[in-house]
Order: structure tokens, then C-alpha cells, then sequence
């Protein structure tokens, strides 16, 4: 016999009868060429095997199937799934057998790589082109050509095909595998799942079984390996140090890649190495029971490159993950990952839990005075006494700049347990720091279905603390979320009011309380809803001062009054002044000096015929912040006014130093006039206020009697219904043409 190989073909010998074969080297242990044999006639099956039996092709012998009608064929070609060469007689039962049977290999046994030659003794049933091409047919012959020596030429060349297209298909099944894999890899978090899948796969890749570990080693030197998965025989060594490992030549195969970092591939061995320079560095280590064919190298040596991609990729997730659950700065779960938690608890446990948000009072100022870098020590250390006093039995998270979340039994948590906490504990750069905090409370609720839900409850109690019960605490409540709710649905509503134009302005005049002379007017807005109800100012101001609406609702206001006091002028009136309010939050708002500048310019009025109206609040911002403003104010010749004067604040300190024009005395002490001692605020008031030489206007005068009480006491100005409501612009023409009439009918003066 003589071996037939790639690099060796032009000499083939066929052993005589009755002469024994030798062995060929390798061939017991190579797969060998399977080879259906398929005729109607024994002889041809017999002539067939003297031919071609004991050839080596390639380095694998020959190994036949034999089939002797149509019907057995079938069966022999559904129960071989990597046939290498059919041998076919075109002409058996009937005229067209062997083409049918090429179309049920096809079409039927799905063997796309599987080779066919045809054989006929009977010349005229030669196929046509189109279906030598159509079912892919390597050879027709008609058995009388076909020679002792042909024969072998035509199998060679059908072995060589049938191998390319199974290194083609072996190859794209491979990379399918490899991509269709990527995600997988990805996507899963463990480490040791991630290692137990690249098993998996490359005994896919090999066609073979489950068999063999990876171990790992991460940036600490050549010295540790750990066995991150194992399968087969090597199951037991999960977890334990590669010296641990029984086979030590394995052992030193696995130090060498990864020493190397380079894939090694002998006989029937594979080392795959993947990872990265600045991370985890690995090696997996298979093995097969037939030597690994050159494509298997090639395509393990490609996998190898995708892995260490998805290792990469793996650790970019991890930090991506981990910047996604885990604040930076204390790393403690973040806000995202609270939530999760608090959905986890509502949805799998029977107890009674509590979830605590505790907001650090002032922290905003902390920071400005003290620095950010002094902010975040201060938040390192808060966590660390909350960690410190509530240890493993809360769950603790950032879940905002400011504010921590607790999250524990009801037994655990309290208020008075979270101050116990930061006594005499809170440590920044080395001196004690005093923290208050206001924390809202709310408890776990059957009706609660998601963690942002419980998170929002004790949002509203803490929002319910902060204004009512600062450096306290409060718990969730049904009427807290009413409260809540009704205020949402307030600004929804007031947004939807701005779109709409259901805003509009009205005007309430103010006079001289001792000639009656028309002085000017006071801007109040109003909210007309769809259905013609009015919302109080009362209601929505405060809603849209929180939400920030203010700013656009005041620029808002400014304009429309600027152009309706315009209009005033367009048609004859002078010497009065349009009053505007003002809030905290306007007037801390950027540019608000500038817009104020635009609008006179834009509509075409002098400074003095604009009146700014400021609460108490927002003189108490203090003097560097607020005299700033309110000088370059008075420098354009605007005015300035304090509304609502002694309701607040004290500001006497500040009343003296601060450029302002005019003080308003409250309706809530022109309406206790009349009662016992009752005039005395008045009267404080604007005695004061003439000490400053400031003018002093009393809002609410509902009657002659105020009025005449009001300047009897030396009130200079005033406004309320008994002079006017306030009124639309329409309403407030048609007044100023009846006032001279009106003001002498009322007989105060």
C-alpha cells in the first residue's frame, strides 16, 4: 500500500491480491474517509473495495458503506451525517434512480459537502449540465472508463473538494459560533460564568466534549493563578491555586501562556490565552481525542482574540455597572441601585421595613463657605457614622448630593437612632462639625408597587419636614400625598395656564390718603381656568416659586404691566407709577437687573413710573446680596418697596441701610382698627418709616373709617376696595374717568 498525502501525490501503488497491508502510521488513530458505495450490482461493490482498499488519502484511510437499492440508500444517507464521497450508479431500479437519490441527498439528508461521482454502464443516461451543476456533481463516468487508475485520480480530487468545503463550512460555523457567542460573554457579570462559558465554546468550536479548565491571574504579578472554572476531570479544581492542580505538565502549559501570552496548540492540546495588559490575563486549556486540524487552530486562535475583547469589554462593563449602581465619591449604592433594592424588597419580602431620607440641613452653604472639597469630606464622614451606628442591619445609599437613604426594620430605624448617630461623631479635617438634619420617614405599604414610588413617599415627607418641622423629622402620610398630588397638579396646570394664556393681570389703584390724587397701581395676576374658576393666588404662587416657573412668570408679569402702563400714558395719564412684585427667586435669578433695563427701554417708560415690590424675605437675603441690586436700581430711578411690612422677617436691622422708597403697611393691621389697642402696629409702622423718610402705603382700607384713621395716624398712601377692586385694563380706564366723581362721593376728603 502506498500513502497517499498534500505533500506527496504523484505515487500511489495497490497491494495484490492476497497480500497483507501494512500499517499505515497514524491511520489507526485519524478519522477515516467515509464512502458510500451505491449499486445494484455485487460485483461493482466487490471491484470497487479491490481498487481502492487499504488507500491512505491525505493521512486517513478509507472506510466503505455499501448500499444496493434506492430504498436503502435513503437510510444509509440519513444516518451519515459526515459521508465524504458517494460512489453512484445512475441507472438502478429505473432509468432515473441515481439523480433522485442525488436530490434526496440534497434536498432530504441535507449532505451539502458530501461528494458525488456517478457511474453508469449505460452511456446514453449521461445527466444534463444544468443538473450535474443543479445537485453539484463532481464526476460522471461511465464504469468501462473508468480504470483501476482513474478511479483513484477521481476519489482524490472528491476527498480534496469534500475536505476544502468542510474546512469552508467548518470555519463559518465557527465564526458564527464566535460572534453569535460575543454577546453572551458581555453580557454576564460573574467571572467564573464568563470562564465556564469559554469552555463551553471551545469544546463547540471542537466538536468535542466539556473537558478542561481556565485559570486567571489579575495584575499582581506571574505568581498566583487561580482556577476560575473547570469541567470533567477538572471540576474539583475550582477556586484553587494552579500549583494545586494534579497534572502538573498541564499546569505548565497554562504558566507558559500566560507567561507568554500566547496561544500554544500541540496534537491534540490546546492552550488559549486572552486578556489584557492592564487586567485579568487568562488561559484555557482543551483537549481532544484526534490531533487538531489546522482550521480548529486557526479558528481557536480567532476566539482567543474575541475573548480578550470581551474581557476588555467585561471589565469596561463592570466599571460601567459599577458607575451606574455605586456613587464615586462615598461608594455606597447610589440612588439607582436604592431603587432597585426598595423594588426588590416590596416585591419578595413579608416584613416590616422602614425607609428613611435624610437630608443634611444647609449642606448648599456648607459648601459655599467652606469649600467643595470640605463638602465632600463632610459627606464621607456622615456616611461613615450613619455605617458606624447602623452596621449590616440597613441597607444605606446616596441617593441624592445632600441626602442618604436608610433602608431597615421598622425596629431598627428611627429619628432618634440616626441622631444618636452623628453626636459628638462628625469628624471633618480633624475638628467636630455640628449636623442637623431633617429627615423624612416612610413605611413599607401594601399599595406601593414600585421602589420610586416608596422612594417618593418619604420624598414627600421630607419635603413636609423641611418646611414645617426643620431638623425633625415626619412620616408619610395619605394626606401628605394629597397635598402633594394637589401641588402637581397645580403646576401641571399652571404650565398648561402659561401655554393657554388663562393668565392675566389686573390693577388696583393706589392714592394719596390726603388729596386723593391717583398715585399709581399695584400689578396682581390672576388664573382663570378652563372652566372659569379662579385658583388664589395664594395657591399657585408659591407652587411656581418652588418649581422655578417664577422666573418666566415674572419676567412674564413685568412685561405685560410695562405695556399696559404704556397704554396709561398713550392716553393722557402722568405722574403715576406701575408696582410690581418681586420674588426671592426672581430677584436671586440671573439677569434680572438686565431684564428690567430691557423692558422699560422696550416699552418706553421712564424708571420712576416703575415701582418694584420686595417681601421681607427678600431683603433678609443680606446686604451683599440684595443692596447691590437695589442701589443700581435707584440709580436708574426705579423705586422700591417693601410688601407685607412686619409680617415676616425683623428687618429693622436691615431697613435702615437698604435703598428703598416706600413701606407697606399689611391688610392684617388695617383690619384691626378698629378693635382694642389695634392701631398700634399701624402707627409703629409708620411712624418708623417716616423716621427713614420713607413713604408708607397701608394695603386693605375697606371703609371710610380706615382711611380716615389711617391718615389721621400720618399714613401717606393706601389702596383697598374702598377706593377700587382690582381691576382689568378695560374696567381700569373706564375708572380713572370716574374717580374725581367717585372720590368726592366717598367724603374723606
Amino acid at each position: 500500500m502506498t500513502v497517499i498525502n498534500p505533500a506527496n501525490e504523484e505515487l500511489f501503488e495497490f497491494a495484490v491480491a492476497g497480500q497483507d497491508l501494512p500499517n499505515d502510521e497514524g491511520a489507526s488513530t485519524a478519522a477515516p474517509w467515509r464512502v458510500l458505495i451505491i449499486d445494484d450490482d455485487v460485483d461493482v461493490h466487490h471491484a470497487t473495495l479491490f481498487a481502492l482498499n487499504g488507500l491512505v488519502l491525505f493521512g486517513r484511510p478509507l472506510q466503505f458503506l455499501h448500499a444496493y437499492s434506492s430504498t436503502e440508500a435513503q437510510q444509509k444517507l440519513l444516518g451519515e451525517p459526515e459521508l465524504a464521497l458517494v460512489l453512484l450508479d445512475v441507472v438502478m431500479e429505473t432509468h432515473d434512480a441515481g439523480l433522485l437519490l442525488v436530490d434526496f441527498l440534497r434536498n432530504e439528508a441535507k449532505l451539502y459537502a458530501t461528494r458525488v461521482v456517478l457511474r453508469t454502464g449505460q452511456p446514453g443516461h449521461a445527466p444534463e449540465h444544468d443538473t450535474i451543476i443543479q445537485y453539484d456533481i463532481n464526476d460522471y463516468k461511465t464504469k468501462s472508463e473508468l480504470t483501476q487508475h482513474k478511479l483513484v485520480t477521481t476519489v482524490i480530487a472528491a476527498l480534496r473538494a469534500y475536505d476544502q468545503l468542510c474546512v469552508i463550512e467548518t470555519g463559518r460555523n465557527g465564526l458564527e459560533l464566535i460572534v453569535s457567542c460575543s454577546g453572551g460573554f458581555l453580557n454576564e457579570e460573574d467571572l467564573h460564568i464568563f470562564s465556564g462559558n469559554v469552555i463551553t465554546q471551545m469544546a463547540a468550536l471542537l466538536r468535542t466534549g466539556a473537558e478542561g479548565l481556565v485559570c486567571a491571574h489579575q495584575n499582581d504579578g506571574l505568581s498566583n493563578f487561580t482556577v476560575m472554572a473547570g469541567a470533567g476531570r477538572f471540576a474539583s479544581a475550582l477556586n484553587r491555586s494552579l500549583a494545586e492542580l494534579d497534572d502538573a505538565r498541564i499546569a505548565g502549559l497554562l504558566r507558559c501562556a500566560l507567561a507568554s501570552g500566547q496561544c500554544h496548540f500541540e496534537g491534540h492540546e490546546a492552550v488559549l490565552y486572552f486578556g489584557q495588559k492592564d487586567g485579568w490575563a487568562m488561559a484555557a486549556y482543551i483537549s481532544k481525542k484526534t490531533p487538531l486540524q489546522p482550521m480548529e487552530q486557526r479558528l481557536l486562535s480567532v476566539f482567543g482574540v474575541n475573548l480578550s475583547s470581551a474581557l476588555h469589554n467585561h471589565g469596561l462593563m463592570t466599571r460601567l455597572r459599577n458607575d451606574a449602581y455605586v456613587d464615586a465619591l462615598l461608594h455606597l449604592p447610589n440612588r439607582t441601585s436604592f431603587v432597585e433594592k426598595l423594588t426588590h424588597t416590596l416585591h419578595t419580602s413579608d416584613a416590616s421595613f422602614l425607609l428613611a431620607l435624610i437630608d443634611i440641613d444647609d449642606f448648599a452653604e456648607v459648601n459655599d463657605l467652606m469649600g467643595h472639597a470640605y463638602g465632600d469630606k463632610l459627606l464621607q464622614a456622615f456616611a461613615r457614622c450613619l455605617m458606624d451606628e447602623f452596621g449590616s442591619d440597613v441597607f444605606l445609599a446616596r441617593v441624592s448630593s445632600d441626602s442618604f437613604g436608610l433602608l431597615g426594620s421598622d425596629q431598627c430605624i428611627s429619628h432618634q437612632r440616626i441622631k444618636q448617630a452623628l453626636e459628638h461623631r462628625v469628624v471633618v479635617a480633624g475638628q467636630p462639625h455640628l449636623v442637623s438634619v431633617t429627615v423624612g420617614l416612610a413605611p413599607k405599604s401594601s399599595g406601593t408597587k414600585t421602589g420610586l414610588d416608596w422612594l417618593k413617599d418619604a420624598g414627600i415627607a421630607l419635603k413636609y419636614a423641611k418646611r414645617h418641622h426643620r431638623g425633625r423629622f415626619s412620616t408619610f402620610s395619605d394626606d401628605m400625598a394629597s397635598v402633594s398630588r394637589h401641588r402637581t397638579q397645580l403646576l401641571e396646570g399652571l404650565h398648561k395656564a402659561f401655554t393657554d394664556a388663562r393668565l392675566f393681570m389686573v390693577y388696583q389703584p393706589q392714592v394719596n390718603l390726603t388729596t386723593g390724587q391717583l398715585i399709581g397701581f399695584e400689578s396682581l395676576i390672576r388664573w382663570r381656568t378652563a372652566d372659569g374658576r379662579f385658583i388664589p393666588p395664594d395657591q399657585f404662587i408659591p407652587v411656581a416659586e418652588h418649581s422655578g416657573l417664577i422666573v418666566a412668570l415674572g419676567d412674564w408679569i413685568l412685561q405685560t404691566a410695562c405695556r399696559d402702563m404704556r397704554r396709561l400714558k398713550a392716553q393722557g395719564l402722568r405722574g403715576c407709577h406701575m408696582a410690581v412684585n418681586v420674588s426671592v427667586v426672581q430677584f436671586q435669578s440671573d439677569g434680572f437687573l438686565d431684564r428690567v433695563v430691557r423692558t422699560l427701554q422696550e416699552h418706553q417708560l421712564e424708571p420712576r413710573e416703575l415701582e418694584l415690590e420686595i417681601t421681607e424675605s427678600v431683603a433678609m437675603l443680606g446686604r451683599d446680596v440684595v443692596e447691590q441690586v437695589l442701589s443700581q436700581l435707584r440709580s436708574l430711578g426705579v423705586a422700591v418697596a417693601i410688601d407685607d411690612f412686619g409680617t415676616g422677617y425683623s428687618s429693622l436691622s436691615y431697613l435702615e441701610q437698604l435703598p428703598v422708597d416706600r413701606i407697606k403697611i399689611d391688610q392684617t393691621f388695617v383690619t384691626k382698627l378698629k378693635a382694642p389697642g389695634g392701631p398700634r402696629i399701624a402707627e409703629m409702622i409708620t411712624q418708623l418709616g417716616h423716621k427713614l423718610d420713607l413713604q408708607v402705603l397701608a394695603e386693605g382700607i375697606e371703609d371710610a373709617g380706615a382711611w380716615r384713621a389711617l391718615h389721621a395716624m400720618g399714613c401717606d398712601e393706601g389702596q383697598g376696595y374702598f377706593m377700587s377692586r382690582p381691576l382689568d385694563f378695560e374696567a381700569l380706564v373706564v375708572w380713572l374717568d370716574q374717580w374725581p366723581t367717585q372720590l368726592e362721593a366717598l367724603g374723606v376728603i
